[in-house]
């Protein structure tokens, strides 16, 4: 047989010959070798079974041979010959006998391979060698050497059939959007489970005929749609990918039935069989070739001088082409120990075409089904993105390219999302000389990620000039597992600016983390990854909003801080509505504030992380006397734990209390009646004090209103802890803690030294100090709940007298007296009791 083929001059589509039978269609395509306007002599030679062709030109003539092996099955695998007078579609089978191995490539692309489990399992790209697949090739693509073997040819080329056009003249933008086609998918969990276990009991049966199991498994079904979803579940549940026959370790060249059989194929495998079954079932289905992002697949190298490495399909449903890619949903491949891994991915079943093209780019653009196809350099331009991606809603906003530079040593990746995510990324950097990737991370103190509800936004600070690879990863919000790979980027990095070094973050994050609002946080007082200036004296403030009670502890780096100082410079505040964190920074530089959180009732429980923040101080150093007291608790200023001991209205709402002058007086109101409580002052005083510091404090116990006197003996940092207990508990708890700050330089007097007498009801109008001098007349006024007789004892005994405002008072001399009693009798008893003692200094001994 022959024929005569002539080569258009604007027309790059590829030349057919076509054959129909019962709504089927086969087609055989041939590409010219070169691009000239030229007639050719396409002569075919049947010898044994064996087809010889001769090309001629016009100008010349050139001898060529190819074996093929020429098949004509029948509706139920049979073979037929070619002779026969009711033609059948003919399935063109190339003999290879010098298979290109892959193994080569494979191992040098290993590094680059798509990963939804870091950093182990990643994700395969499949590409299969040209020899094996029966594709479609722009002739633009075809070389020109006379001596090369034809490419297979393909069934994927556009026409025309009897009752329906290959491709109909709707514009993509007035595609139905596949959401609208797949609107009740609730039957294809019906469908899918019905597929699966046909499947399984057909390999059991040791049905391996295509023809049968696409009617087995679509029983049943309804439309063409469910029958296609049913022969979707069946190739990625019982086709494994072929690895081997990937390598180039298994050469041949299998059947349809050779691959069922097996369960193993390549990606024409794949294709293959699902053109055979829809065909069956009355389906258009045709395989499409082309380029994917893939295993071999460099993203600096250009695919223009490369032949096309995979195949997929497209079918025509819900009355407009659809694409898939079964091989793509069936698994991925642990590179590493170089298996195939079954995990199933629905994205590639009639994903979007918009979608779609950023990983699949066919040799025919018709088969793109854009209304305006985008060109084989703005594939490779454009960023990888998986499946992953799009089933989590994700946008790139910025950049729009793969390959991003940065500017002024600094470049920004950002991630619109429709849901709550949570994200992670990595940054390596490729080897200068060799091209590969470097196997250990950029430190995480070069990027900072911050989250929210609404995506990411990732800012990249390389340390070198150099060229880097950025992966982004993703998980739904709450959900435990692995995140999952969704992007990849290229940063090229001419020259870096210096900077402060920023502190590692182990969580990478910065902000509220992505599943704070599942732990109870709902806002903070920082947004975003930019860096909190510190006030004055180094000082900063951190609150976070909360839903529910919370327990919260933080922790403070800097590549000059120590553990032990860095727990001076915090202070934390926990109410039921909030979480305050005071911080100091006592040096230059950055650095990172994180903070964990768990239920407050959850005793025991995990602290989890709930945001990271950068901040950061433009102070030179600070003194130490500055930082916080040492031993300060969990519970700093008013909060949970003195709410729940019926403490309110404190005076002072926050932890730190400033004392210009040396005083202060912290109020609140006590609505539990038989609450004791006992204050107690701590400091670490560089000049030693004449008196303890329980002298310093004074506390004043009404009805139901507390009043703690603070008077400092020093300018510093003082801790003030209130402790309380209900009889008959015997141990006091710690209520708070409030920092106190006095920069007063003049030393403060003592209050009187108290006993325990001195409780509730007990007032000291006067003198409100505990020094007195000798030799002096002291006005005395003081209120003593349920006193009989109030008295000061010195070197004699004075008695105060109650006047209307039942309050006792008096004049006492101090004489010669190194101290003075205030005592009462209680009407309870008879017996004396020591209230305060008052010190009595002679001018020697004077402060």
């Amino acid at each position: 047989m022959s024929f005569t083929t002539a080569k258009a001059q604007t027309d790059q589509q590829p030349i057919t010959t076509k054959t129909s039978n019962r709504g089927r269609q086969s087609e055989k395509t041939a590409t010219d070798s070169n691009n000239d306007t030229q007639k050719q002599n396409f002569d075919l030679k049947v010898e044994n079974g064996v087809v010889k062709y001769k090309l001629q030109n016009v100008s010349g003539s050139h001898e060529n041979s190819t074996k093929v092996c020429l098949t004509n099955k029948s509706n139920r695998g049979g073979s037929q010959s070619v002779e026969q007078n009711d033609p059948k579609p003919l399935t063109i089978v190339p003999i290879q006998e010098n298979a290109v191995s892959h193994k080569v490539l494979l191992e040098n692309f290993e590094g680059k391979l798509c990963e939804e489990q870091r950093p182990s399992t990643k994700r395969q790209l499949s590409a299969e060698s040209a020899a094996k697949s029966v594709s479609v090739r722009k002739r633009s693509t075809v070389k020109k050497s006379q001596e090369e073997i034809v490419k297979p040819l393909s069934v994927a080329s556009p026409g025309t059939q009897s009752g329906r056009p290959y491709l109909p003249a709707v514009s993509s933008s007035q595609r139905k959007p596949r959401k609208l086609l797949l609107s009740s998918t609730d039957i294809f969990n019906k469908v899918d489970t019905f597929s699966i276990k046909k499947g399984k009991e057909l390999r059991e049966l040791e049905v391996f005929d295509a023809q049968k199991i696409a009617c087995a498994v679509t029983e049943g079904s309804r439309n063409d749609l469910e029958k296609l979803r049913a022969i979707w579940i069946w190739l990625c549940h019982n086709i494994e990918y072929d690895l081997e026959g990937y390598l180039g370790i298994s050469q041949k060249i299998c059947s349809s039935d050779e691959v069922i059989r097996k369960g193993k194929g390549v990606c024409s495998g794949y294709s293959s069989l699902c053109v055979e079954m829809c065909r069956e079932l009355g389906i258009e289905c045709v395989g499409v070739s082309g380029y994917s992002k893939g295993i071999g697949y460099k993203a600096r190298h250009s695919l223009a001088e490369k032949r096309s490495d995979h195949e997929w399909n497209a079918v025509f449903v819900g009355g407009q082409w659809w694409l898939l890619d079964a091989c793509w949903g069936a698994g991925t491949v642990d590179m590493k120990s170089k298996t195939f891994v079954k995990r199933y991915d629905d994205f590639y079943f009639l994903p979007e075409p918009s979608e779609f093209i950023n990983s699949h780019f066919p040799d025919d653009e018709t088969w793109q089904l854009l209304t305006t196809p985008i060109s084989m350099e703005e594939f490779e331009m454009r960023p990888l993105k998986t499946s992953a991606f799009y089933q989590f809603g994700l946008t790139l906003t910025q950049p729009t390219q793969y390959k991003t530079i940065t500017d002024d040593g600094e470049a920004v990746v950002s991630v619109r999302s429709s849901r709550p995510l949570t994200f992670s990324y990595e940054l390596r950097q490729q080897d200068p000389e060799t091209g590969t990737l470097k196997q250990e991370e950029v430190d995480s103190s070069c990027g900072l990620l911050s989250v929210t509800q609404q995506g990411m936004k990732l800012r990249l600070l390389p340390p070198e000039p150099g060229a880097y690879e950025v992966k982004l990863f993703a998980r739904r919000e709450g959900e435990p597992g692995v995140l999952r790979w969704v992007c990849s980027l290229e940063l090229e990095c001419p020259s870096i600016q210096k900077r402060q070094a920023l502190p590692d973050n182990p969580y990478l994050n910065w902000g509220l983390a992505a599943g704070s609002s599942a732990l109870g946080v709902k806002g903070c007082s920082i947004a975003g990854e930019e860096a909190v200036e510190a006030g004055e004296g180094g000082e900063c403030k951190v609150i976070l909003h909360t839903t529910r009670p919370l327990m919260m502890v933080c922790e403070l780096t800097h590549h000059e801080l120590d553990a032990s100082t860095a727990k001076r410079c915090l202070a934390l505040q926990i109410t039921a509505e909030q979480l305050v964190c005071n911080v100091i920074c006592p040096y230059k530089g950055f650095y990172r504030l994180s903070v964990f959180v768990r239920d407050y009732d959850s005793g025991s429980g995990t602290f989890q992380n709930a945001g990271n923040y950068l901040l950061h101080c433009q102070s030179q150093g600070l003194n130490p006397k500055v930082l916080y007291p040492a031993d300060l608790g969990l519970w700093c200023g008013p909060g949970t734990r003195t709410q729940e001991a019926g403490l309110s209205h404190f005076s002072h709402t926050g932890a730190i209390v400033n004392a210009p002058q040396g005083r202060c007086n912290i109020t609140f109101h006590c609505a539990t009646p038989d609450l004791q409580i006992h204050a107690v002052l701590c400091a670490e005083l560089h000049e030693e004090a004449h008196f303890p510091l329980s002298r310093y404090v004074l506390l004043t116990f009404t009805e139901t209103k507390v009043t703690v006197s603070v008077c400092a003996p020093r300018a510093g940092v003082y801790r003030l802890a209130l402790y309380g207990r209900k009889p008959p508990e015997q141990d006091y708890m710690s209520l708070c803690d409030f920092i106190i700050r006095s920069v007063c330089e003049k030393p403060g007097d003592p209050f009187p030294g108290v006993y325990s007498a001195w409780g509730r009801g007990c007032v000291l109008l006067e003198p409100r100090t505990g020094v007195l001098g000798p030799q002096r007349s002291v006005s005395f006024r003081v209120r003593v709940s349920g006193a009989q007789r109030v008295c000061v004892v010195g070197e004699k005994r004075t008695d105060l007298k109650m006047n209307k405002s039942r309050v006792w008072e008096g004049e006492a001399d101090t004489g010669n007296a190194t101290q003075l009693k205030l005592a009462a009798v209680i009407k309870e008893s008879n017996d004396m009791h020591v209230l305060m003692t008052f010190d009595v200094l002679n001018l020697e001994n004077e402060l």
